[in-house]
């Protein structure tokens, strides 16, 4: 059974505390989050998501701030790193982190930021989404990948995955919108059986209303989008929040300055006024999962 998730939040009382706490010392100093964000060579979002308590504050990073903001007093210094430590315990105790030793540290990142979105919006040119996968389809990527490598190591991964869509339930369900090209309807992962049985999965679940699916066909052509797999993780409020997960030739990167995340959204809405409209999708993944026979 997947672990529950009914509380997943992980931005505390006590990171919002500190958050507050780091946001007045900036205004009292005279800074604004640009530059904050300049002086501490880092992004505007990230400083705005410290301040609103979403991501834990390393303790270098803490004293750098203090430092930038001319917060010299000791006492002060001891408080917030207290505050820090206990924070940064209370984020570690996500339900994530008991499968520590099959999770990489940017998935765990990932899901984390995932418990705290308003809306995913993602592309993906190969592979269904994650919040979209049976187990089956699970299992045989999981296996496929070679990063796991034990039945044990495997079945932990798939209960992360069930686990983080539960998201997709609930009193505040998160909104996904995803485009997926036309080759993640063909490329057969788990047998025909099991794909057949993917791609009914994902037209149920492109039923509910906190989810859109949209196929972008072959007959399409080119389109901006050919790049390769991105998602892109919307937060309540404040747009520099916003951050881009993008697979790369090595790896993953995460991309949080405002303009490229902006890049990566306007690609995104021509992605969807390129793709099929939902109820086209719906179709057309119907026609496909026939073709999958046992």
């Amino acid at each position: 059974m997947p672990a529950k998730t009914s509380a997943p939040n992980p931005s505390t009382v006590l990171g919002r505390q500190l958050g507050d706490a780091l946001r007045r010392l900036r205004e009292a100093s005279g800074l604004t989050t640009t530059q904050a964000a300049d002086a501490l060579d880092c992004t505007k979002g990230k400083i705005s998501r410290i301040e609103n308590g979403r991501v834990a504050v390393r303790l270098p990073d803490l004293t750098a701030m203090l430092h930038t903001y001319r917060a010299t007093d000791a006492e002060l210094h001891d408080r917030l790193t207290s505050l820090a430590r206990k924070a940064n315990r209370r984020r570690r105790q996500g339900w994530w982190n008991r499968y520590g030793s099959v999770l990489p540290d940017t998935y765990r990142d990932y899901i984390a930021l995932e418990a705290m979105a308003g809306e995913i919006r993602t592309f993906q040119a190969q592979l269904v989404p994650g919040l979209l996968q049976t187990p089956e389809y699970i299992r045989a990527v999981t296996a496929a990948s070679r990063q796991w490598q034990t039945e044990d190591e495997i079945e932990k991964f798939v209960q992360v995955r069930l686990a983080r869509q539960e998201r997709l339930t609930g009193d505040a369900p998160l909104r996904l919108r995803a485009v997926l090209s036309e080759a993640v309807l063909l490329q057969q992962v788990g047998g025909p059986r099991a794909m057949r049985a993917q791609l009914e999965h994902v037209i149920a679940l492109s039923e509910r209303p906190n989810v859109t699916v949209q196929i972008l066909p072959f007959s399409h052509g080119a389109h901006a989008s050919m790049f390769g797999p991105y998602v892109v993780l919307r937060f309540p409020g404040e747009a520099a929040l916003d951050v881009v997960l993008a697979d790369n030739p090595t790896g993953s990167v995460w991309l949080e300055r405002e303009a490229e995340v902006g890049r990566y959204q306007e690609v995104f809405d021509i992605a969807c006024a390129s793709a099929l409209s939902p109820v086209e999708s719906r179709a057309l993944i119907h026609h496909r999962a026939k073709e999958h026979r046992a």
